[in-house]
C-alpha cells in the first residue's frame, strides 16, 4: 500500500483558494434554487387560483416575516447562481483560469453577490 497519500482529509481543516469557495457557494445556491422551486410553484398555483388566492399571496409575501425570509432567501440564490454562473462562462471561454486572475474574478462574483443579495433585502423588506 502507498503511504504517501494523505492522511487528513477532514475539508474543514483544508484552506480553500477563494475561486474554489466562489464554485462551491454555486452548486449551494443551484440546490437551494431547485428545493426552492416547491415554494415557487406553490405561491404562483395559489395566486393564480382565484382573487382570494392572489389576495392570500398578496397578504402573505406583505405580512409573513417567514414568507419574506423565504423569498429573499431565493432571490439571493437566484442572483448569486446568476453572477457565479457568468463567472463560469469566462472561465469556460478560456479566460481567468489562472489562480490569479481566478481570485480577481471570484473576488468580483462574491462582491456582486454581496451588493446585489444586500439590494434584494432592501427591496423585499
Amino acid at each position: 500500500m502507498n503511504k504517501t497519500r494523505p492522511v487528513n482529509l477532514d475539508l474543514r481543516t483544508i484552506k480553500q483558494p477563494l475561486p474554489a469557495i466562489s464554485s462551491i457557494l454555486h452548486r449551494i445556491t443551484g440546490v437551494i434554487l431547485f428545493v426552492g422551486v416547491a415554494f415557487m410553484l406553490y405561491v404562483f398555483d395559489l395566486s393564480l387560483e382565484s382573487q382570494q388566492g392572489f389576495d392570500a399571496v398578496t397578504d402573505m409575501l406583505s405580512n409573513s416575516f417567514f414568507a419574506k425570509f423565504i423569498a429573499w432567501g431565493l432571490v439571493s440564490a437566484l442572483l448569486y447562481h446568476f453572477f457565479a454562473g457568468i463567472k463560469h462562462l469566462i472561465m469556460d471561454c478560456g479566460y481567468c483560469e489562472e489562480l490569479e486572475s481566478g481570485t480577481m474574478i471570484a473576488k468580483a462574483t462574491l462582491a456582486a453577490g454581496v451588493v446585489s443579495v444586500l439590494l434584494a433585502g432592501v427591496w423585499i423588506w
